[in-house]
C-alpha cells in the first residue's frame, strides 16, 4: 500500500512540474478547479488549527452538562472563525506569496501550489510533536529528513493531525477538573442529608454555569485557545 502511495505522490510532482494542468483547455481546467473544492472541507478540518478548537469547545459544553446549550451550529461557528482568526498569518502570507503573484501572472500554477503549500507546512511543522512525526516517518519506511522542511506532507498531516487530538484532550481534560469537583462536592452534600435517590447533575449544573459565568470562562477558553498555537 506505501508503495502505490509513493508512485501516487510521484505522479502526482511529475504533473505538477510539467505544468500539465496549464496545458489542459480550459474547460478542463475549470472542472478540476470545481473538483478540488470536494477535498476543501476535509482540508479545513485536517490542515488548519479547527480540530483542536472545536475538539475544545465540545470538551466545554460537555463539562457543563447543559445538553445542547450552546448548539451544535454556534460551536461549529465559533470554531470555524477562529480558526480564521488563528490561521490570520499563514493566509495572509499565502496570499502574499502564492495567490496574489498567480493572480497576476507573475508565477505560474505550480509555483503557486508550492508557494502556498510551504506556508501551510511551516504552519503545521510548528503544532506537530517530534514523536509523532518519528512515528509516521517509521511506518513510511523512509529516511529521516535531514532538515525538518524536508519533511513530506504525506508524513507531517497524520502527524500533525494526532498531535492536535493530543493537545485538544490534554485542554479538554484540565477543563474537566473544576466541574468534577462541583460534581463531588454536590453529591458529597446531598449524601449527607440523605438525598440519595436526586441526580447530583441536577443540582451541581448551575453552579457550574455560575462558576463559569463567574471566572468568564469563555474569554479564558478563547484565550487559551489562541495562545496555544503560539
Amino acid at each position: 500500500m506505501d508503495g502505490r502511495a509513493s508512485h501516487v505522490v510521484t505522479a502526482l510532482q511529475q504533473v505538477t512540474q510539467s505544468n500539465a494542468v496549464e496545458n489542459l483547455a480550459p474547460p478542463i481546467q475549470v472542472a478540476l478547479f470545481l473538483g478540488a473544492f470536494v477535498l476543501l472541507s476535509a482540508a479545513l478540518v485536517c490542515l488548519t488549527s479547527f480540530t483542536r478548537i472545536v475538539i475544545v469547545l465540545s470538551f466545554v459544553r460537555r463539562a457543563l452538562a447543559t445538553q445542547e446549550i450552546p448548539p451544535t451550529p454556534v460551536i461549529i461557528g465559533l470554531a470555524l472563525f477562529m480558526t480564521f482568526f488563528v490561521m490570520g498569518p499563514t493566509l495572509d502570507a499565502i496570499m502574499e506569496n502564492a495567490v496574489n503573484p498567480y493572480l497576476d501572472g507573475q508565477i505560474q500554477g505550480a509555483q503557486a501550489f508550492d508557494a502556498g503549500a510551504a506556508e501551510l507546512h511551516r504552519f503545521m511543522l510548528r503544532q506537530t510533536r517530534r514523536q509523532d512525526l518519528a512515528l509516521f516517518i517509521h511506518m513510511a519506511g523512509t529516511e529521516p529528513p535531514q532538515t525538518a522542511a524536508e519533511t513530506p506532507l504525506r508524513v507531517l498531516i497524520p502527524a500533525f493531525i494526532i498531535s492536535e487530538l493530543k493537545t485538544a484532550f490534554i485542554m479538554g481534560f484540565a477543563l474537566y477538573i473544576p466541574f468534577l469537583l462541583v460534581d463531588l462536592v454536590v453529591s458529597t452534600v446531598l449524601m449527607s442529608l440523605g438525598m440519595m435517590m436526586m441526580p447530583p447533575v441536577v443540582i451541581s449544573a448551575p453552579f457550574k454555569i455560575l462558576l463559569f459565568v463567574l471566572v468568564d470562562g469563555w474569554h479564558l477558553v478563547a484565550g487559551a485557545l489562541g495562545s496555544s498555537f503560539y
